[in-house]
């Protein structure tokens, strides 16, 4: 009898969804992390229906809602005057429409969620401190060679190492991610110290030339996450580096009181480089696939990182559970080919966000002009085939 068991090589958002999916499904699972520890890092996270949908069928929505906010609205304004450009309705509205709320939360608190779960789980194995270094595809599945610790071996593999996957280069995929000429400077202070209306149950856009600007309440609206993304040369190896407070200030100097205010609270900020992939359908190899940034990266300006991941896993599970044990490589080719549209979608619109957001000029007046014309139900409604999405 060929193993049941399947092997994650990573233990972040999308690894650790795959793992209690496919434990749902019966699976024995190993999960193999090379960090020595899970520290809590990261900003906010926005969870929106499609995602909380898959959370809710694997049992843990119950337990992030203490941590959530769910935003009443996005409020997209104008960064020079303070101008609010239109209001995309979500709160109990967005709910009714789609059947799952709009949530925001901070990582840390999903990461510990999904991680007490896991642990919880008779069927999941978490193995810190083991690095995946190879991996042989051969007629009983794969096995894994980690580090000094030895093999492991499964009936499948998958790679849920992040944007510089090293399970992706193990694949023949040698080329880099490419670098989006934008820098992502994140940033969580205590509510009490930005202005009451940031404290509201709602995400702020703001759009300016060559910058944006996004926050939202987290942890329960005790905290506020701050992202604030500029066009910029900069980028290092680094997954991110401490950035000067005065350096973003001064990229922000012709933006209004109210934001330039909220921005010189963090007394610390972290920037990344901000990297995606053209969107085109990534194939595995025999047992082998990809979910998440190691498969689709794409940029921040739709907010669906998180969730494509926790869609991967929750499709994935379904692909490999519904095929015999001897049948899946074909299984996971399956998998591929049913993420591989939706995928490129959201990086296609991800990326055209990237534009949108920044315009500058006569551009960025016609951008909010018809926006505003637009309203924000009908906004809202343009993404109806993201959000709708259901298992």
């Amino acid at each position: 009898m060929r193993s049941r068991t399947v092997l994650i090589a990573g233990a972040g958002i999308g690894g650790l969804t795959a793992s209690l999916a496919l434990a749902a499904k019966g699976f024995r699972v190993v999960v193999l992390e090379q960090a020595p520890r899970l520290e809590e890092t990261g900003a906010g996270i926005q969870l929106s229906p499609n995602a909380v949908r898959v959370l809710r069928a694997l049992g843990v929505a119950e337990r992030l809602a203490p941590f959530v906010v769910a935003p009443e609205n996005i409020r997209i304004m104008s960064a020079r005057r303070a101008r609010e450009i239109v209001r995309l309705p979500l709160g109990q509205d967005a709910e009714a429409r789609y059947g799952a709320p709009y949530w925001v939360i901070h990582r840390a608190d999903l990461q510990a969620v999904l991680l007490a779960a896991v642990r919880a789980g008779p069927n999941i194995t978490l193995r810190l401190g083991a690095r995946v270094e190879d991996h042989a595809v051969h007629a009983n599945g794969v096995t894994v060679q980690i580090g000094r610790g030895g093999d492991d071996h499964g009936l499948a593999l998958i790679g849920a190492d992040g944007l510089w996957s090293a399970a992706r280069k193990r694949l023949a995929e040698q080329k880099a991610p490419r670098f989006a000429r934008r820098t992502a400077w994140r940033a969580t202070v205590p509510a009490d110290l930005v202005a009451p209306a940031f404290r509201e149950p709602a995400t702020w856009l703001w759009l300016g030339p060559d910058t944006h600007l996004v926050h939202y309440p987290v942890t329960a609206g005790i905290a506020v996450n701050i992202v604030a993304i500029m066009r910029d040369d900069w980028q290092a190896p680094d997954w991110s580096a401490v950035g000067v407070r005065d350096d973003l200030l001064k990229r922000y100097a012709g933006w209004n009181k109210r934001a330039r205010d909220l921005l010189a609270v963090p007394d610390t900020w972290l920037k990344w480089a901000l990297h995606d992939r053209p969107p085109r359908r990534f194939s595995g190899n025999g047992p082998v696939t990809l979910i998440g940034d190691a498969a689709h990266p794409m940029l921040p300006f739709l907010a669906q990182g998180a969730a494509m991941a926790i869609e991967d896993a929750y499709v994935l599970a379904e692909c490999l559970s519904a095929a015999p044990p001897d049948a899946a490589a074909a299984a996971l080719r399956r998998y591929e080919d049913e993420r591989a549209q939706r995928t490129a979608r959201v990086q296609r619109a991800a990326t055209r966000n990237s534009r949108l957001f920044h315009l500058k000029g006569p551009a960025a007046l016609a951008r909010n002009l018809a926006l505003h014309a637009m309203g924000g139900q009908k906004l809202r409604e343009r993404y109806d085939w993201l959000y709708a999405w259901a298992p």
